[in-house]
């Protein structure tokens, strides 16, 4: 190699250097904006205007994980494919369509039935047969893949958007200290939280002192009745049993005034004291600062969560529930292992 090659060549070894080393010829990533020498950092902007992005983020993230989750399954069913040195459609035929099961005729007649449909079964019954193959080739091949997953050790470090929530005085059920805190955003009125209740009652029955739960009101507007009844439920809450309440609301689902105060009667609530509590509104001041909470989020619905402050939204299902929270409980003593082996043991101090 010439001189002017070789000092071509250290020159630009120096520059790739000079963009390898943090902070070397570099600004800070974290900061956004500078306004009169303060320096706005991406956390501070997420923080006070969580209402304008948390949504938008959270779009995104669903569709980088929907993105992610195909990469994923596409890489493992090559993996898996060149270890069985097959096709990926060989592979598919092997572990899946094996699996999956031609529909009954009174399995078709009954999907038939609940089908709003102008169509006879006799003219139906080849795109029914169809819907209910793809059904359960789906089904098969997500229970192939969950297996796949497991067996080459996937972990995703996908990130969440976050954000801060304050919990300070609103219902705890479990302990304060719990790895695992969902705060839930709900509406007494929403089909949704009625659902979601089940559902996190089933976790915490799995983890009673891992997962603990706060809980926050958001009455939505189209709910003529909701409001009314967070109130009702912090009146119970006053009396020591706000939790008892809150489970009779999800179950019976009647939310007129007199049935909150039957209800109070129900759990033998102190009637006087309850009806000058809702009568007089006196937990609407609370009920209406979670709102306003809600809304500074930017929250567009319920019920929305914040596990450990991640902040997810909707009818997300009690398996998805579930996946969540034991990622969250895994994170957590993983992060408790690394802090562990930081720490220098005391004979290690003594050497």
């Amino acid at each position: 190699m010439s001189t002017k090659n070789t000092l071509i060549a250290l020159g630009m070894g120096i520059a790739l250097c000079a963009f390898s080393i943090p902070g070397f010829g570099q600004k800070d990533s974290s900061v956004v904006a500078e306004i009169g020498g303060h320096k706005v950092t991406k956390d501070e902007l997420a923080e006070k205007e969580a209402g304008k992005l948390l949504q938008a983020k959270y779009k995104y993230y669903l569709a980088e994980k929907d993105a992610l989750d195909q990469l994923i399954a596409d890489q493992l069913l090559e993996m898996q494919a060149k270890k069985e040195s097959v096709s990926v459609d060989e592979l598919l035929e092997r572990h899946v369509s094996i699996h999956v099961q031609e529909p009954t005729e009174d399995q078709l007649r009954f999907y038939y039935e609940g089908v709003q449909t102008d169509e006879p079964y006799d003219t139906a019954r080849s795109h029914i047969i169809d819907t209910v193959r793809q059904l359960r080739m789906k089904k098969a091949r997500e229970a192939y893949l969950a297996e796949l997953r497991a067996e080459y050790g996937v972990v995703v470090e996908l990130d969440q958007p976050s954000a801060h929530v304050e919990v300070a005085n609103n219902p705890r059920l479990g302990p304060e200290d719990a790895p695992v805190q969902i705060v839930e955003f709900a509406d007494y009125e929403c089909p949704y939280c009625q659902k979601a209740n089940d559902y996190i009652a089933r976790v915490r029955d799995q983890f009673p002192n891992q997962v603990s739960l706060v809980y926050k009101d958001f009455p939505l507007p189209m709910h003529p009745f909701a409001a009314k009844a967070a109130q009702a439920a912090r009146c119970a809450g006053v009396q020591g049993k706000f939790w008892e309440y809150h489970d009779a609301l999800f179950q019976t689902k009647r939310l007129q005034p007199s049935d909150l105060k039957k209800q109070a009667l129900a759990l033998k609530l102190d009637p006087t004291l309850f009806d000058k509590c809702f009568d007089g509104g006196e937990q609407y001041a609370p009920v209406k600062k979670d709102a306003q909470e809600a809304q500074r989020l930017g929250l567009q619905g319920t019920p929305s969560f914040f596990i450990n402050g991640h902040f997810m939204s909707g009818d997300i299902g009690y398996t998805k529930l579930l996946e969540t929270v034991v990622q969250e409980l895994a994170a957590v003593n993983t992060a408790k292992k690394q802090s562990a082996a930081l720490v220098p043991s005391k004979d290690a101090a003594k050497k």
